[in-house]
């Protein structure tokens, strides 16, 4: 387990963080462009009459011209806050910025926190209520038991927008869906368990209604308050919700109830439950310890003293957390994008079902890396998938918007959930946006293209190449040694007789290959054989498979240097006649969405002009392949003739190459940064440019100025970026970076046959 993963919260940096820079963890970023006095007047008067005025005959529009349908207010009024108790509505107004912060990294959710200053549930459901018009949905958080059954109930019953006590329902879905794996993990039936509650607030009556629902009986539902066993006949600290689940004739203490527990839920007070208590339970018990900070008994002293059980917390540092974050923001993002009028019980149980189910797939290899290696193989040490996996996106919305059509709570009929996945996958950063563009488009095409993986043998080959082919993004083959391959494939529970495998050694193309590589090498000393001896070689025969015609692109450089992977490439396939050069090519895609294309980066260090002409015009038409027009700066520290440096003359001259070429592309140079990317610099000072500040590839005068921009655009300027892209080669060779992990490599196969229909167009245009 990694140090980080394992670092405990300290005081002093905990106020620091929440009181460095910027005060707080939230900000409000425009969505629009207001930088001219035309957009303000888009923005504001008087052009923002135009949408008041439809939404004042069709209201419904709001959703179209207003930031209503992504907006979630996040209300409280400091009752109960955390384990702090009620602190007030200005304490508590950390955690629903906190809360904010959650809703938009998890599901891009858009959050505004409101914090109301009264203790009077009917004053605090007038507030929120008439707030209605603001938001697509209500958040309630940290509001004490028994005034906030009433506050929701009320709430729901007067607006038509979804409100939400995740106090309540996120630990109990959460908790639920751990529930439902750790029964079937340990052998039992939910209609079956007995499952005593410590605690009898908001949160451990929602659980227990929702296990309800489930599949637990209420007959077989204890809890347990300060007071002990809430029994039928007890008369003392009884509310209405705590009646519903009187069980029993008898008082009766925790411990004594925990002897026939097959299922501890704790949502009380740390420290609440001792070893013995823990030893006294059936065999293969259950405990969810979920008090926090400190559990009701610690994950350690569970397994001390019992090896049959599987325990749960609210701790990251522990398995099997149950954190609601797991919940609140993906069941809004459904309700939301659906806009439901309510989170309904039928929304809840699909959301815990999804996760459920979801806990039972591979885990992917970022999330095992995020978690230091913790155990991500479904038993009891993981029943719930990881706060930080992004296929819960893609999973609980989907789940939650199909039941809100399916029980009527939706408006939004016409909904294709399929589409709906690839709006989900988009809302994961820009740069997943542009890899689902690109293999939405392939997966679409009737034919497939062969990609050939050269490192057959490895895990996260296997696994992509599993995925590839699944989803319809290319068909896979495979190199490397039969044996060693069905062997990692059958521990990995992966079926090779799927996908076509090659054993370069026993393959019946040697022969063939090893004359075709002594007929393009044989002027430059190759014998025939060498050639034998080279074929023998993964990216040699990977390589020739592609220039024969046997295959269709090539991914390779998990295991080797970047040199190593390219140079076959070059020998045996070529660059496109038309161009000198290959080139390494990032996309880098800002914080607000703009798409640049970054050249050369990782191949040539110090380029002719000549080169850099080639380099700019291969750049620009991998551009054109993924959808965009060209506009290309040829960067320098020289603005127009201000220097006559030779590195200045470098890039005009190839500017000049260039435009002799291809006279309709865009491109000017040279150019600074700033001037091609800062449009009002542009405009004042170079007004004849053809690039006015609307510069999208961009070419460096060498690779150190390439790469080193690059990387600093994504630490410093929190920019996204995919590649490498190898471009220039006359067939689709792409080369994986040592620390891809499986989703890298599925997203270059998708690059690669991609660019593999583009050739086979070109080629049918030319021929």
């Amino acid at each position: 387990m990694s140090e980080m993963y394992k670092k405990k919260v300290n005081r002093d940096e905990a106020l620091k963080y929440h009181s460095s820079g910027r005060k707080g963890k939230i900000e409000v970023i425009p969505s629009k462009p207001c930088d001219t006095q035309y957009e303000l007047s888009l923005a504001y008067s008087p052009g923002v009459a135009e949408p008041c005025r439809d939404i004042a005959d069709n209201e419904e529009l709001v959703y179209e011209y207003t930031a209503k349908g992504n907006l979630v207010g996040v209300i409280s009024n400091g009752t109960a806050v955390l384990g702090l108790g009620n602190i007030g509505a200005s304490a508590s107004k950390p955690v629903m910025e906190g809360k904010g912060v959650l809703f938009k990294k998890f599901a891009d959710i858009d959050v505004f926190d409101i914090e109301v200053k009264t203790q009077d549930a009917d004053e605090f459901i007038n507030a929120v209520a008439n707030l209605e018009p603001t938001f697509g949905g209500i958040n309630l958080e940290d509001i004490k038991a028994p005034e906030c059954f009433y506050i929701e109930q009320e709430l729901q019953r007067r607006m038509q927008i979804p409100v939400f006590h995740d106090d309540q329902h996120g630990t109990a879905i959460i908790s639920g869906a751990a529930l439902l794996n750790a029964c079937e993990v340990q052998g039992k039936k939910l209609d079956e368990v007995i499952v005593v509650v410590s605690g009898a607030g908001a949160s451990a009556i929602a659980c227990s209604l929702f296990y309800v629902k489930l599949g637990v009986k209420r007959g077989n539902v204890f809890l347990c308050d300060r007071k002990g066993l809430v029994y039928k006949g007890r008369t003392e600290d009884m509310s209405d919700q705590k009646l519903f689940f009187a069980n029993g004739d008898a008082p009766a203490t925790l411990a004594e109830m925990m002897c026939k527990a097959d299922v501890l839920l704790g949502l009380s007070a740390g420290g609440l439950v001792t070893k013995e208590m823990v030893a006294s339970m059936p065999p293969n018990p259950i405990v969810f310890a979920l008090a926090n900070p400190d559990p009701e008994i610690s994950y350690t002293d569970a397994i001390e003293v019992r090896n049959d059980i599987i325990i749960a917390t609210g701790r990251s540092d522990y398995p099997n957390q149950v954190n609601n974050v797991l919940g609140f923001p993906y069941i809004f993002r459904g309700a939301l994008d659906v806009r439901a009028k309510a989170i309904n019980d039928e929304m809840k149980l699909a959301a815990a079902y999804a996760l459920a189910s979801l806990a039972k797939q591979e885990v992917p290899e970022s999330v095992a890396r995020a978690y230091g290696g913790e155990e991500t193989n479904f038993g009891r040490g993981y029943i719930i998938p990881k706060a930080l996996d992004p296929r819960v996106l893609l999973t609980v919305p989907i789940a939650v918007a199909k039941a809100a059509i399916d029980s009527g709570v939706a408006r939004k009929l016409d909904f294709d959930l399929e589409e709906y996945k690839i709006t989900l996958q988009s809302r994961q950063g820009n740069a997943k946006r542009f890899k689902v563009n690109i293999t939405t488009g392939v997966q679409r095409r009737t034919s497939k293209k062969r990609i050939v993986l050269t490192e057959g043998e490895e895990p996260k080959a296997l696994r992509a190449a599993e995925i590839i082919l699944d989803d319809g993004i290319a068909k896979p083959i495979l190199l490397g040694g039969k044996a060693r391959m069905k062997l990692v494939a059958d521990s990995m529970g992966i079926d090779l007789s799927r996908f076509e495998t090659i054993d370069i050694y026993y393959s019946d193309k040697g022969e063939e290959y090893a004359q075709i590589l002594t007929n393009k090498r044989q002027r430059r000393g190759m014998t025939l054989g060498e050639a034998r001896k080279l074929v023998t070689r993964r990216n040699y025969f990977g390589a020739l498979m592609v220039e024969s015609g046997d295959a269709d692109g090539l991914l390779s450089g998990l295991n080797l240097r970047y040199d190593e992977t390219i140079r076959p490439g070059l020998e045996i396939i070529g660059t496109d006649s038309r161009y000198s050069r290959v080139a390494g090519m990032y996309v880098v895609i800002t914080k607000r969405g703009d798409t640049l294309f970054f050249a050369d980066t990782t191949v040539t260090p110090n380029p002719t002009a000549e080169q850099l002409a080639d380099i700019a015009m291969i750049t620009a038409e991998a551009a054109e392949r993924f959808k965009i027009i060209p506009r290309v700066a040829m960067l320098s520290f020289s603005d127009f003739g201000m220097s006559h440096d030779p590195s200045v003359l470098k890039m005009r001259k190839a500017m000049e190459i260039v435009k002799s070429k291809r006279p309709n592309l865009i491109i000017d140079g040279e150019m600074q940064a700033d001037s091609a990317v800062w449009p009002d610099k542009a405009r004042e000072q170079f007004p004849f440019s053809t690039i006015q500040g609307d510069a999208n590839v961009l070419i460096f005068p060498d690779l150190n100025a390439a790469n080193i921009a690059y990387k600093l655009l994504i630490r410093l300027g929190e920019a996204e970026a995919v590649g490498p892209i190898l471009i220039g080669m006359n067939k689709p060779v792409h080369i994986l970076e040592r620390d891809a992990d499986v989703q890298d490599i599925v997203s270059m196969a998708a690059i690669c046959a991609d660019e593999a229909f583009e050739k086979e167009k070109m080629q049918s245009v030319i021929g």
